[in-house]
């Protein structure tokens, strides 16, 4: 059975967008901060010949609700999309988050070795110490208060230098709370500094891709190589892109992670 992107489902709360045949091994796609489940749109048609693709809108993004206790800790969400994919009769899956996606892959791997089967990162930063954007002022109450220009100055350093920013991904940023974006942040920010991501992963046993663009403007490139800490982990390096190389060029991002989800379906 196929799921049309249109069959949108809602669990605790969490909005879901379900792609793909429904017997057909898991891939649950986690964005990264100030994105939502949208930000995936240009790489599902390439995932869904194969894969029941899982998008979500993590809590307090896109269209999913805030928490009711208002609690943004890493571990906190990671339970929350756990228990989504429960919900979904999902008993294993292959996860692959874009930028600070993977914290919340990892979380789940700790807390869920049984659910998920291995993972895949693009532009992941292994640790704050690789972090090198620089910080954008947003003068404004509310996203909604921004010009578009002043819009793709603030997503800028989040592509490869020249790449002309599509207006969906502008009118994303407009849904973005501005309270909520500031939580999270601070709640990863607070994940990676207790421990880095390759020390965390390194005990899990899990097969790990990593796939980075060589021009990452908000996280050092040469970081990636932090991650062969990780038992058997494979590095991915693609040249002439940016900090997200599923939004610059799909196809080319898709190669190396379909043949890796390939090889680890659950």
């Amino acid at each position: 059975m196929t799921v049309s992107n249109d069959e949108v489902l809602s669990r605790g709360g969490i909005h879901v967008c379900q792609d793909g045949p429904r017997d057909a091994p898991a891939l649950l796609l986690i964005h990264g901060t100030a994105a939502s489940a949208r930000s995936w749109e240009p790489m599902v048609p390439l995932l869904t010949r194969s894969h029941r693709v899982i998008r979500i809108d993590l809590p307090g993004c896109g269209r999913s609700a805030q928490p009711d206790a208002a609690s943004y800790a890493v571990p906190d969400q990671a339970y929350r999309v756990g228990a989504v994919l429960d919900g979904l009769g999902v008993e294993h899956v292959v996860i692959v988050g874009h930028s600070s996606g993977g914290v919340f892959a990892t979380a789940l791997a700790e807390q869920r070795p049984d659910l998920v089967t291995a993972l895949v990162f693009i532009n992941t930063g292994p640790s704050m110490a690789a972090y090198i954007a620089k910080e954008v002022p947003i003068r404004a109450a509310s996203s909604a208060e921004l010009t578009d220009v002043q819009i793709r100055q603030a997503m800028n350093d989040g592509f490869r230098t020249g790449f002309e920013i599509p207006q969906s991904f502008v009118d994303q940023f407009r849904d973005i709370d501005f309270s909520v974006f500031g939580a999270m942040s601070q709640a990863i920010r607070a994940y990676l500094d207790e421990r880095a991501l390759p020390q965390r992963l390194a005990p899990l046993g899990k097969p790990l891709l990593v796939i980075f663009g060589e021009e990452d403007r908000r996280w050092r490139p040469s970081s990636a190589g932090d991650y062969r800490a990780v038992p058997g982990a494979a590095v991915e390096m693609l040249p002439a892109l940016g900090h997200s190389p599923n939004i610059e060029d799909p196809p080319r991002t898709a190669v190396p992670l379909l043949a890796f989800a390939a090889a680890h379906a659950g």
